[in-house]
């Protein structure tokens, strides 16, 4: 009798516990769900809610300074997609690109838009520039580009007359780089030889500062090992002033496919990612093989004393805007792009909004909707049109996985404040 009360006793509160357990595992299960359903709304929904919206601080500070959640704030994930609430933008389609183009390159001078080489599709790059005019609205002419040039991920610049070409990619796939350079003179349409980079570089960020040419980050050799390299070299009309690169601070932060823009005594590096497409090891061809990337939406600048400072990330990460932007009353604005891969998929998801970036105020906001949404887009601004041509657009309205490399040209007008 003793023996059987013992062991009843010891029985009944496994028994509540195990009851506890089953109940714990049934409101998580339903937790679960819920959370589920509401993370993956209907994917008719190109656009998403405000609910959806990333959240950025818009802190300042210095770089290095702070801790890791300080400088990269956590962001929300905007529905499947990352699509942000931006308003819609009357767009009228003009004369198409004589070439469809991906990664190609592209600077303005007036009312010309020039631009630069590219690919075609992997197993063919061009080896030509194509001029657009704004005032006439057509695509004018082309000219053959040195045949020691890189075909893809450039790095340009220009002074209003004369366009550097700096570095970059020579030849389809995943081909090596070039660490040669060279300078177009506009007015002749004449190309003259630059000392070389000193380490070839993929798609640094390139600009024109204070009387010097500064060539910043891109991608390594091996085109996917992001580069913090930071030269300069002193250039006047078109001439080389000096005939070293002059070694600079470091970028904070390394990697390919990021703007890079000069407004008065600043300089403003935008977006970009760290890691790319690599060589597959042993192809004859250099085929692309995919490798990890991750991309990111900070904002660096470049002031006077030659410090580096973290302004305001953009509203989501954003990559392959090298020549996406334009300048518009003291704001930077910027046409498309690249952004963080599908969570799931693990696929490259492509950008579909214009946003702007105030200098005046440093906030950031999502100003309309492209058609489509595009990457490595080519863009311009004339008579109060915001222009941009070619690139990679998605597969639809439900789906922004890059497919068709196009040569469309858009314009919309566009009133900033």
């Amino acid at each position: 009798m003793i023996r059987s009360t013992a062991k009843h006793s010891f029985a009944k509160p496994i028994i509540l516990l195990l009851a506890f357990v089953a109940l714990l595992a049934i409101s998580l299960t339903r937790d679960f769900h819920s959370a589920s359903s509401s993370a993956y709304v209907s994917l008719a929904t190109t656009w998403a809610p405000d609910k959806y919206r990333i959240n950025v601080s818009n802190q300042n500070q210095d770089v290095g300074g702070g801790s890791n959640k300080d400088r990269y704030p956590e962001r929300a994930l905007s529905m499947t997609y990352a699509d942000l609430p931006a308003p819609e933008l009357k767009w009228e389609q003009m004369a198409s690109a004589p070439v469809v183009r991906l990664d190609g390159y592209s600077l303005q001078i007036k009312d010309l838009l020039f631009v630069f080489a590219g690919y075609e599709n992997l197993d063919h790059v061009h080896s030509h520039v194509d001029v657009y005019n704004f005032t006439s609205n057509t695509w004018t002419e082309s000219f053959a580009i040195p045949k020691d040039m890189a075909n893809s991920h450039l790095g340009v610049a220009t002074d209003g007359r004369y366009i550097y070409i700096v570095s970059g990619q020579y030849g389809p796939q995943c081909r090596g780089p070039t660490a040669k350079t060279f300078v177009l003179d506009t007015h002749t349409r004449k190309w003259e030889s630059l000392p070389p980079l000193p380490a070839p570089r993929y798609a640094p960020a390139t600009q024109l500062w204070k009387g010097r040419l500064h060539v910043m980050g891109g991608g390594k050799e091996n085109r996917h090992t992001p580069g913090l390299d930071h030269w300069s070299l002193a250039v006047a009309n078109g001439k080389a002033l000096e005939k070293h690169w002059r070694k600079e601070v470091p970028i904070p932060r390394g990697g390919p496919h990021r703007a890079c823009i000069a407004v008065g005594d600043q300089l403003y590096v935008i977006g970009g990612q760290e890691g790319d497409f690599m060589a597959k090891p042993g192809s004859p061809i250099f085929k692309c093989s995919r490798r990890f990337e991750v991309v990111f939406g900070d904002v660096y600048m470049l002031d006077e004393s030659m410090k580096w400072k973290q302004l305001p990330s953009m509203p989501k990460p954003v990559s392959h805007i090298e020549c996406s932007w334009v300048i518009v009353n003291n704001s930077i604005v910027i046409v498309g792009g690249t952004t963080e891969k599908h969570p799931v998929t693990k696929r490259m998801i492509l950008v579909g909004e214009v946003f702007q970036f105030n200098l005046n105020t440093l906030t950031w906001s999502a100003i309309g909707k492209m058609p489509y949404r595009a990457k490595t887009t080519q863009a311009g601004f004339w008579d109060g049109w915001l222009y941009f041509t070619s690139g990679q657009r998605d597969r639809g309205p439900d789906n922004p996985q890059p497919r068709k490399v196009v040569g469309d040209t858009w314009r919309t007008k566009l009133r900033l404040l």
